[in-house]
């Protein structure tokens, strides 16, 4: 019987990438969308590449919807792909919009995670791979809140990952940098409703570096191969950077001291 892998925000890019790519590899592939549209726009995607894939409606900030799809599903994987860009200047950024960006990238995958373990347990193993980024290690200016929750997911995931080890259950980071999917519509579109704001010179000089840089982001289906290798692989690593300009920042990031990373982000956005 194939084993049942769950990724949250399936429905584009990334987490569409990685249930076809999972459902390729002879698992049970189940994604989560938030409406029956995107369900639809799963088991299309999946049908043209000639695999099936299963869909379930889920709101990850939704505690009791977790538990009932964890317990529905009783998976022995879950990928915590579910997020978006949160992009803004931490001075722009309300309660209310803080709260949902935390609810969505940090208490959602732990919800999983917290439902998913006694049932992997009971099995005798699983595997819980959480999306993070590149900007979970590094920071830049006007996405504060979403680094925020990066960084987060990266100290939960390390804490987590010892906790579980005993239990056979592998938790895995996924450090993706740029890759074409639809988050990058959705930062301009937070770019454009703060067109009043202080920062604005900065927001515009930011879409035109995303518009430039755009083109040149990898294909999400070397992120899914990823994940799908972290699923399958008997010894996973604790963390995965994958792309050029991941591997690239880290080492930057690493090696610069902080007034000269402060001095380049001003320079480049005019701050």
């Amino acid at each position: 019987m194939a084993r049942t892998v769950l990724v949250t925000g399936a429905n584009s890019g990334i987490g569409l990438a990685t249930v076809i790519e999972l459902a390729r590899r002879g698992f049970d592939a189940v994604g989560s969308v938030r409406s029956a549209a995107k369900a639809k726009l799963v088991r299309d995607a999946a049908a043209e590449a000639g695999v099936q894939v299963r869909t379930v409606l889920l709101d990850v900030t939704d505690a009791r919807g977790c538990v009932r799809v964890i317990d529905r599903f009783r998976p022995y994987g879950v990928v915590n792909n579910a997020g978006y860009p949160a992009t803004g200047a931490i001075e722009d950024v309300d309660d209310e919009e803080s709260r949902r960006v935390v609810e969505t990238m940090v208490f959602g995958p732990m919800r999983l995670a917290r439902a998913a373990l006694p049932l992997m347990r009971e099995a005798g193993g699983g595997r819980i791979v959480n999306l993070s980024s590149i900007y979970g290690l590094a920071t830049t200016p006007l996405t504060g809140w979403y680094q925020a929750c990066k960084h987060a997911l990266e100290a939960l995931s390390d804490a987590l990952r010892v906790e579980v080890a005993r239990d056979g259950i592998r938790v895995v980071l996924i450090e993706p940098g740029g890759f074409r999917t639809g988050i990058w519509d959705e930062a301009a579109s937070d770019v454009e409703r703060r067109a009043d704001s202080p920062y604005g010179d900065a927001y515009r000089r930011l879409r035109s570096g995303l518009r430039i840089t755009q083109p040149l982001m990898g294909d999400p289906n070397a992120v899914a191969r990823t994940i799908a290798g972290a699923m399958t692989s008997r010894s996973p690593r604790p963390r995965y950077l994958v792309g050029y300009d991941a591997r690239a920042i880290a080492f930057w990031d690493a090696v610069l001291p902080t007034e000269v990373k402060d001095r380049l982000a001003r320079i480049s956005l005019r701050l």
